[in-house]
């Protein structure tokens, strides 16, 4: 647990996927061909959390839809990129903007398009549910699953591990 803390008092970035982690990954499509996601609270209020404590928030995910460019529209997320097949470029241009190092990126994912990111951030991460080859490699692995928690608990480690808790919390009621 201490060598979990370390890493995560160095994150100045979270990424995260979408499919399988801010939702539960199920698609529930309509008559009409529309696609639907479930999103929880929780994980957005986390999010909103870690940028009131000035932790950079950025979403890199293989989909490309509506539904989640509204939901990130709804966060404020502005680090952005989507049909992202290979994760590896947009990782590559979020940290020339943000001019970080790998050690300052947390990155939580769950499934093998994840695999790359989660083996070169500071901070790999896999949710519950994620399947065994992104377990194996993950430096931690959440108690609840994608879409249901998950980004939640590991927004509140980093800002716990970062004393930055009830800094995030004045920051998010000032908003």
């Amino acid at each position: 647990m201490n060598e979990l803390l370390e890493k995560a008092k160095k994150i100045k970035c979270l990424i995260c996927d979408v499919d399988g982690v801010l939702s539960d990954g199920l698609l529930h499509i309509d008559n009409h061909g529309n696609e639907l996601k479930s999103f929880h609270v929780q994980d957005g209020m986390g999010l909103k959390l870690l940028m009131a404590a000035g932790i950079q928030v950025a979403i890199i995910t293989t989909a490309q839809n509506n539904v989640v460019d509204h939901r990130m529209e709804q966060l404020g997320i502005t680090h952005y990129y989507k049909g992202q097949v290979d994760k590896r470029n947009a990782y590559q241009h979020l940290k020339e903007t943000l001019g970080l190092q790998d050690e300052e990126f947390a990155y939580i994912g769950d499934d093998l398009p994840d695999l790359p990111l989660i083996q070169q951030v500071g901070l790999g991460v896999a949710v519950g549910n994620a399947v065994p080859q992104v377990l194996e490699f993950a430096d931690w692995r959440t108690e609840r699953t994608g879409g249901r928690g998950a980004v939640r608990e590991l927004c509140d480690l980093i800002l716990n591990a970062q004393n930055k808790a009830e800094l995030a919390i004045t920051g998010y009621l000032k908003q």
